[in-house]
């Protein structure tokens, strides 16, 4: 057998492998972190072309030699940690030093970022080497990854699909191998529906668990969170070991407890009281099936020891939704305002850009307040029912992954959408309260199409979180379904 033969089904078996393997993997010098690169790039030829999912990527050359530096440095006892070596390709939406950040606007197209953001920052030390982006749509906003500058990017079981957002890269990248993990960001379920949509796992941090920043504005700016994409929660677990932590730059950040990623991960959930929220009384309109199979994963839940109960808060959810309206605009207009009033720049941006940024700027102060208001209702009601239950449960998303053509769906079993984001109301009870939840498989319908659940777990109970994740996994083995694209 020649060399070139035994490579092969090594660079096949190194796109495959968790996160936590490949790491263990490159540390020990089992795997060069050259094999490890050269294993990325031959899957991203292999099916970025189809699904677009990783943007803006470097010349194979250079990042073999970036490798190269890796392998060397490992020769010299020098492990820089759990990322040493992987390729990584950060969402195209924070600043990401020497790399263009578009955030999905042609009024970027060609900004250079001089410095990273704390959680790329943190990942080049701990040994990253940045590839490339991972495409979203126009800053972030919408669940559907589109825009002007890289186009549309597609499903990872049929590219034909919607991936969501607006870590839509990120989720179709992971799933399909071409990333080994990946970070993504979440402020309207933006981890969780791709999650979803894609049969991978997200966490949407505790504000503050992860710092979100440097920026011009870091008191206000609560809803956005930064977080990790894995196809298991172990490998979650890895690279939020990295991100977490405290930050100066960032006030509102918040030191981590001493947690070991790997081994910290078991835990019983015996008699653990968990509350299914499900469609939270109508209030979340669902396209038939998406209910059934989020039931359905309740009784992996069941199988680990939690004892599953139907559970609501006691609130007005008409008047949550308004105010999150009114906060989602006021945050969108504060960072789009100025782009919006120069007449040059306004033609574009896409229109439900303009749509949050005229609302947010024809806001009263009084009515930003009364939205606070409301929030500050909201988390004290369900920080009640979490009192009673460890971990709340509703599905991630309302929809199945739809047609990529159409932006974003009109309707939902009949009830009509007013807004571009109303079918994503899901997720708001926990963006709201300021709360971490968790997007895991929950299963497949008829057509083949994925479903999945969020866990909303107590404020900074990440790890917990993922520690039931690790259980739930096991017991349902939902994530080990893999995309019919990686076979054909």
């Amino acid at each position: 057998m020649t060399q070139a033969m035994e490579m092969l089904p090594r660079k096949l078996e190194i796109a495959d492998m968790s996160a936590t393997g490949l790491s263990s993997a490159i540390k020990s010098q089992e795997v060069s972190c050259r094999e490890v690169m050269q294993a990325f790039l031959d899957r991203i030829d292999r099916f970025n072309p189809t699904v677009n999912a990783i943007v803006a990527l470097g010349d194979s050359a250079s990042l073999l030699s970036e490798a190269d530096a890796m392998d060397a440095r490992l020769s010299r006892g020098e492990w820089l940690g759990p990322l040493h070596g992987m390729p990584q390709a950060p969402k195209d939406i924070l600043p990401a030093a020497g790399m263009v950040t578009t955030r999905g606007s042609p009024l970027f197209r060609d900004a250079v970022s001089p410095s990273d953001a704390i959680v790329f920052e943190r990942m080049r030390k701990s040994g990253s080497i940045f590839i490339g982006r991972t495409n979203t749509p126009e800053f972030g906003l919408g669940g559907h990854t589109y825009n002007a500058v890289y186009g549309v990017t597609g499903n990872s079981l049929d590219p034909r699909l919607s991936a969501g957002g607006s870590s839509g890269g990120t989720a179709a990248a992971v799933a399909l191998g071409m990333l080994p993990i990946a970070d993504g960001s979440d402020m309207m379920g933006s981890l969780r529906t791709p999650a979803a949509f894609n049969n991978v796992w997200g966490l949407r941090t505790t504000p503050g668990c992860v710092p979100y920043g440097p920026g011009d504005e870091v008191f206000l700016q609560q809803f956005t969170v930064a977080g990790p994409m894995a196809r298991n929660p172990q490998d979650l677990a890895l690279l939020l070991s990295v991100q977490a932590g405290y930050d100066a730059r960032v006030p509102t950040s918040y030191k981590q407890p001493a947690f070991d990623h790997v081994s910290g991960l078991e835990r019983s959930f015996k008699r653990c009281r968990v509350g299914w929220l499900g469609d939270m009384q109508g209030f979340l309109p669902m396209e038939p099936g998406v209910m059934a199979i989020a039931e359905s994963a309740l009784r992996s839940l069941e199988a680990i020891g939690c004892l599953v109960e139907e559970a609501a808060v006691d609130f007005d959810l008409q008047s949550l939704w308004r105010a999150w309206l009114d906060l989602r605009s006021f945050s969108v207009s504060g960072f789009g305002g100025a782009l919006y009033s120069d007449s040059r720049k306004k033609p574009l941006l896409k229109p439900e850009a303009v749509w949050e940024i005229e609302r947010g700027l024809a806001l009263k102060s009084s009515e930003f307040f009364q939205a606070s208001c409301v929030r500050t209702a909201w988390y004290q009601a369900i920080n009640r029912l979490l009192k009673q239950y460890e971990f709340l449960v509703l599905p991630s998303a309302q929809v199945f992954p739809f047609d990529a053509d159409i932006h974003w769906p009109q309707s939902i079993n009949g009830h009509q959408m007013t807004t571009y984001h109303e079918w994503l109301k899901v997720a708001i009870p926990a963006t709201m309260a300021g709360l971490p939840a968790l997007a895991a498989p929950a299963g497949f319908n008829e057509a083949g199409l994925p479903a999945g659940i969020q866990i909303i777990g107590r404020q900074q109970a990440d790890w917990s979180l993922l520690q039931l994740g690790c259980a739930y996994e096991q017991a349902s083995g939902q994530s080990l379904r893999r995309s019919p694209l990686l076979d054909c």
